[in-house]
């Protein structure tokens, strides 16, 4: 029951995420004017917008000129959810959890905005990176040190690749990556780097050998990010140890 109840926050959650997602990259307020249909500038009612159903019953349409809703919408809503259950199973009721649930909306809300609009906005991102070292003074084993070592460490990172890549890679991504390293302290850091680029680079590979992408095309970084740095706060130092064993018996 109460993964229920956790899963229904998330898809309230995400239902705001996606206010955000669209908003936020066309500089308009997330909190006036109310939600309204993009075709026909329609207000919605309140039966409109319940998160993932009112999609369902509607058929994936407005109700008021039949446009077709984007799949984006109940997909952010249903993503908030799972991922929310996840981070309660893992912390259940605590600090923790609101910490991480925290640092999920940021990843889902940034790596969505830089996959459609390929802008990373500062407006998420800094005020971000400053919760990540708020949360971090009260956050059991990652204290304010190890946050800022990470956010650093990233930022380092970032800074150097801009540079050697001229243009390869944006100031967004520094500023995205300072935030999860916020978060996350410096060995997920590395963790969350190492599985972001591993998955971009196959990723870029496989769109290349599909024709999607030709080898000068940019790819957002953004998603690979949110992703790793996802899977590193829930799985990270369980795949940190594995990686040690697998060095100790090689």
């Amino acid at each position: 029951m109460i993964y229920i109840v956790v899963f229904i926050f998330g898809l309230i959650i995400g239902s705001f995420l996606n206010v955000v997602i669209y908003r936020v990259p066309r500089n308009q307020s997330i909190i006036n004017p109310p939600s309204r249909c993009p075709k026909c500038n329609t207000k919605l009612k309140w039966d409109d917008m319940i998160p993932l159903l009112s999609y369902i019953i509607l058929k994936g349409k407005c109700r008021y000129c039949g446009t077709k809703i984007s799949f984006q919408y109940p997909l952010v809503e249903f993503l908030a959810g799972i991922t929310f259950v996840i981070v309660f199973q893992k912390f259940g009721w605590s600090l923790q959890f609101l910490k991480w649930i925290v640092f999920t909306s940021l990843l889902i809300s940034t790596g969505l905005i830089d996959l459609s609009e390929g802008i990373v906005p500062d407006i998420i991102v800094l005020p971000g990176l400053i919760l990540g070292v708020l949360f971090s003074i009260f956050s059991g084993k990652t204290g304010m040190l190890e946050s800022i070592y990470g956010l650093t460490t990233m930022g380092a990172f970032f800074l150097i690749v801009i540079l050697l890549s001229r243009g390869g890679m944006g100031w967004g991504d520094l500023t995205f990556g300072a935030m999860i390293g916020s978060f996350l302290g410096f060995q997920l850091s590395l963790l969350t780097l190492l599985l972001a680029f591993v998955s971009g680079a196959l990723t870029g590979l496989a769109a290349i050998i599909i024709k999607k992408k030709g080898r000068k095309d940019t790819i957002p970084f953004g998603p690979f990010l949110s992703i790793a740095a996802f899977v590193a706060s829930i799985y990270g130092f369980e795949i940190l140890k594995i990686y040690l064993k697998f060095l100790h018996f090689s």
